[in-house]
């Protein structure tokens, strides 16, 4: 296990709620693990009138996302974590003269010994990334003289191509690039990174993995909720800023990538850009009306509730063209997957909340059993990145009895069996890597541009092009009526169920 530095987390955007929802909770997991560093202190930093003591009550002593958490633990344990919280008031802006807040966290690393590495957490809109990051800079708190410093910053990495070059340049005037690391929680989830073990260390895997056995790929990302309150981020963003360009590609990149060299973070990161650098763009308008699909959710009625359709929902233009569903079909342009179709799409108000990696193998060239029915069942591998969390193989077997009637058996693992193992949530995972340094589950700058310049041409056209449709789905089904029709010729997507192992067609529409 690697060792874990003194240091001080500076929260930017402290008082809001991915402050208590997310950070802190996954930092006392690490405390209750023993895998903070002897010497760490958080200082959260943001425009909210607050002392030390009202910041240790929001997030720690009396917030509601750890209440159950701290139920049956000693005072003393408790207090323990919250006196490493402090906070300071930056007064009406962030674009200010750092200088107080310069004073506050060299006396913070003087009196903890935190050895002066600082890793600042940026939970503010994006707009304020780069004002943060000049004013840090500024003050001199971005220099690695005296102990490192590291900059973490949230999705969304810009909103098109132009902005994340911008957005990237404006961040490398102040910071080093290996100082950045762009924060994609999906990357935390233990299914995901399991995709590259799944790959590389089984035998039974590696050798099959390209265009000679297997016919295609399916992804699929479902969210069983709207909009909810994001109704006026997400009519500015749309599923495929939203989920596709970061989540749904840095799996795309990790089923696609070459085998790197080693496990180091830029070997890992090499070859992910390079599996997105390979992934065919799509340019005249006939190809992406083609092989695109857009939806919009409609009012329907769910186990007897009515729920709003999109255009309904707070903060949405009753006249919005912004998609709750794409589907994308593209093709990867290298020598591995030649000629193979991947699906990929996301989704709200969808039958169930689930994303999952299905990987169909071809049929075998000669058909022995034509009659038995094998032929439309082909076998799968089916990664569940949540929820129910595991791998599923599907294969042919014999059915008892004379001839031979051919039907499919599943063969499954789940994370939920590892009794005995700690399965880290997302940010626990993220936050400690940045802390040791390890950048491999962090996107790097020509990652997310290479990300964006796929997506570009298709948000382009779905905006200005010509015969472009928008297509309307009942809140609670699988999407558009002519979703299948994306895979003519191959079959129809994989509706799963809420559990990794429901068979085909199986949904939860209550």
């Amino acid at each position: 296990m690697k060792k874990t530095e003194n240091q001080m987390l500076v929260i930017f955007g402290a008082s809001g709620d991915l402050t208590a929802r997310k950070l802190v909770p996954a930092l006392f997991n690490l405390f209750i693990a023993k895998q903070l560093p002897e010497n760490f202190v958080v200082l959260g930093a943001s425009r909210s009138d607050m002392m030390d003591n009202d910041f240790r009550k929001k997030v720690v002593l009396e917030s509601k996302y750890l209440k159950k958490r701290l139920e049956d633990l000693k005072e003393e344990y408790i207090a323990k974590f919250a006196d490493r919280f402090f906070y300071e008031d930056l007064g009406g802006a962030y674009d200010t003269d750092y200088g107080r807040l310069r004073k506050r966290v060299e006396d913070l690393n003087n009196k903890y010994h935190t050895d002066g590495n600082i890793m600042y957490y940026l939970s503010t809109p994006p707009t304020l990334y780069e004002t943060i990051a000049k004013n840090l800079a500024n003050a001199g708190l971005n220099t690695q003289n005296n102990g490192w410093k590291r900059l973490i910053v949230e999705k969304p990495f810009g909103y098109s191509l132009d902005t994340a070059r911008t957005l990237n340049s404006g961040l490398q005037q102040h910071f080093t690039e290996p100082q950045i690391y762009r924060i994609d929680h999906y990357l935390g989830k233990e299914t995901v990174q399991n995709l590259l073990v799944t790959r590389f260390a089984n035998s039974i895997f590696e050798p099959l993995w390209n265009r000679n056995y297997i016919h295609h790929i399916e992804i699929t990302n479902a969210e069983s909720v709207g909009v909810e309150k994001r109704g006026g981020y997400y009519d500015k963003s749309g599923a495929l800023r939203d989920m596709f360009q970061n989540h749904l590609l840095q799996i795309v990149s990790l089923v696609v990538m070459e085998p790197p060299i080693g496990d180091q973070p830029e070997e890992i990161r090499n070859e992910k850009v390079k599996a997105l650098k390979s992934l065919r763009i799509m340019q005249d308008d006939k190809t992406i009306h083609d092989h695109t699909i857009r939806g919009q959710y409609v009012a329907s009625e769910i186990n007897g509730e009515k729920v709003k359709g999109y255009r309904e929902e707070e903060g949405v233009d009753p006249n919005s063209t912004t998609e709750t569903y794409a589907a994308i079909k593209f093709f990867v342009d290298n020598w591995r997957w030649k000629d193979v179709p991947f699906y990929v799409r996301t989704a709200k108000r969808m039958p169930t909340k689930v994303t999952e990696v299905v990987i169909h193998f071809k049929t075998p060239h000669h058909q022995i059993f034509k009659d038995s029915g094998l032929s439309s069942k082909d076998n799968k591998l089916i990664i569940r990145i949540q929820p129910d969390e595991g791998i599923l193989m599907k294969f042919g077997v014999k059915v008892p009895g004379q001839g031979f009637k051919v039907e499919r058996a599943n063969l499954d693992f789940y994370y939920s069996s590892l009794a005995q193992t700690h399965v880290m949530d997302a940010y626990e995972r993220l936050l400690l890597d940045a802390m040791q340094g390890d950048a491999t589950l962090y996107a790097r700058a020509d990652e997310v541009e290479a990300a964006w310049e796929f997506v570009d041409p298709i948000l382009n056209y779905w905006e200005k092009g010509e015969d472009v449709r928008m297509y309307g789905y009942a809140a609670g089904v699988w999407g558009p009526e002519n979703a299948d029709e994306l895979i003519e010729g191959i079959g129809y997507w994989r509706n799963p169920g809420s559990n990794l192992a429901d068979d085909d067609g199986f949904c939860v529409i209550c």
